[in-house]
């Protein structure tokens, strides 16, 4: 039976049900200390609420601190959102992975942040749907030599609109000339800058050497998630290479796809390259759709990953989500991992040779999930960074006017694997492949650009180029960042968007 997981809708009637308990006691008359008080504002009462929920739902449940000891209505902020988020925070440093010692959401770029739990206002639903609002609809992010470039334009956004490309270098932001990357203070303004105001003004200098400048204003516009495509051919192989950036409803992601894969069929590609790079998650069932274009025929009907819940979901113990965001239709068993596989479907006819799939550290859930669900059946390879690490997703709570995100479940392959959430290190055993830097000079589809080129002499003859053969137009450049500064920054420098994946459906 299907079921819909991802939710808008306002939920009082839940709010009332977890912060009006009849007050509990132990078995020596004791004052229950995971109950909470039945008095108490509305946005106190959503405090009470994450938590709850979160003693319910969260993957790692088991690890989180009672009512007393946790205090949910302590948390502060300059406004409700942000003492919400501050709660969040604390709340997703409890549960340690045992094979790190470290919090499941440990955050590297910003400890004691949580890596992957957040709560909105509602603004994630309008972007996993396909619609932008209130941005440029581009991005910034350090080379290697501390140069500051575009690194991706959706096509149709305010920057698109005024030509911007990726690989145009930024030589004026506002009134600014220069900015350190190893200063706290000139990222937060590059941050402020690019994600916190209503125009900005920048000069711009394109691969040739010529200058723009740009004055725009931020816009609403309907995401394109493909945003670049086409066929290489050598030698004997023709190999399809696709960028997807976000994985946004099937409504508004698919018929992109299609385009894509309408060309790579016309053109009979043997092997493909899908980049990834900035690609954050969205979906599941997007990203069901991309595997069953991408997996080999005779793989048909076998399993492609598995949802893990934790063990009181499993013993359907769902009493506040099953009323928030299922209307009570739950049924025994619903959260059993043997109810919950998915298997392929296989689209088209593409029957590939070797899929690369380039990514960096913004590379994260869904998309992980692609590769995670592919490697067992095919033969994968993936180029860059280590990628972000996330082998878990959600389903949005709606409390009030608020939707919380925080990990319900694990997807693990066919084989059973799901060891990546330290992210997935190119050339490890684990994920083979190789480690390559984030070429951002160059524009996408350059065959010239490090990650690309490495994807294809690798589809081509089985090797990896070298830094030194494959970086003519920069061996003498001087390195300023390590890779993993790059890395770091380029995760500082992101516009705050989603990074997860959203499953539509519970068997």
């Amino acid at each position: 039976m299907k079921k819909y997981i991802y939710a808008a809708a306002f939920s009082f009637a839940v709010l009332a049900t977890a912060c009006k308990k009849e007050k509990n006691t132990n078995s020596e008359g004791e004052d229950d200390k995971n109950t909470p008080p039945t008095t108490g504002s509305t946005i106190e009462k959503v405090k009470d609420s994450v938590l709850l929920y979160a003693q319910e739902d969260y993957l790692w449940n088991n690890q989180l601190p009672t009512y007393s000891e946790f205090k949910p209505r302590s948390f502060t902020g300059s406004n409700e959102l942000e003492a919400l988020q501050n709660e969040v925070d604390a709340l997703s440093q409890y549960a340690k992975n045992p094979s790190t010692a470290r919090a499941y959401e440990y955050n590297r770029s910003n400890p004691g942040t949580s890596k992957y739990s957040f709560i909105d206002d509602g603004t994630t639903s309008g972007e996993l749907g396909g619609q932008a609002s209130g941005d440029f609809g581009f991005e910034p992010r350090f080379d290697a030599e501390g140069s500051l470039y575009i690194k991706y334009v959706y096509a149709n956004s305010p920057a698109g609109n005024a030509g911007v490309k990726r690989g145009y270098k930024v030589t004026r932001i506002n009134n600014r000339t220069s900015w350190n990357p190893e200063s706290n203070s000139d990222i937060q303004f590059i941050v402020n800058s690019f994600y916190s105001s209503n125009n900005i003004k920048l000069g711009l200098q394109k691969p040739d050497g010529s200058t723009i400048n740009i004055d725009i204003n931020t816009a609403s516009y309907t995401i394109n998630p493909v945003l670049a495509y086409k066929v290489f051919a050598v030698g004997n192989k023709k190999i399809g290479y696709m960028v997807f950036n976000t994985f946004t409803s099937p409504a508004n992601a698919q018929p992109k796809i299609d385009q894509a894969f309408t060309l790579f069929n016309s053109e009979n590609i043997t092997d493909l390259i899908v980049d990834f790079r900035y690609n954050g998650g969205g979906y599941v069932a997007t990203a069901d759709y991309l595997c069953n274009l991408i997996v080999p025929p005779a793989k048909n009907n076998q399993v492609m990953y598995t949802y893990y819940f934790n063990q009181g979901l499993q013993d359907n113990k769902y009493t506040l989500i099953n009323k928030s965001v299922f209307d009570g239709k739950l049924t025994a068993g619903s959260f059993k991992p043997e109810n919950n596989q998915e298997k392929f479907s296989k689209k088209g006819s593409l029957n590939l040779g070797k899929v690369v799939f380039i990514v960096s550290g913004s590379t994260a859930s869904a998309s992980e999930l692609t590769i995670n669900t592919l490697l067992p059946h095919m033969d994968v390879k993936i180029v860059g960074e280590t990628s972000y690490g996330k082998p878990v997703g959600f389903f949005a709570i709606p409390i009030t006017k608020y939707e919380l995100y925080i990990p319900e479940f694990e997807t693990r392959n066919s084989a059973g694997k799901a060891d990546y959430y330290a992210g997935m290190a190119p050339g490890s055993t684990a994920f083979p492949g190789v480690v390559a830097e984030d070429d951002v000079a160059h524009d996408f589809g350059d065959a010239d650009e490090q990650c690309t080129q490495r994807a294809i002499n690798y589809i081509t003859t089985g090797n990896y180029l070298s830094l030194a053969n494959q970086q003519t137009k920069r061996v003498n450049a001087v390195r300023v960042l390590s890779a993993d500064q790059t890395r770091d920054l380029g995760l500082k420098l992101e516009r705050p968007h989603f990074k997860g994946m959203v499953t539509e459906r519970l068997k």
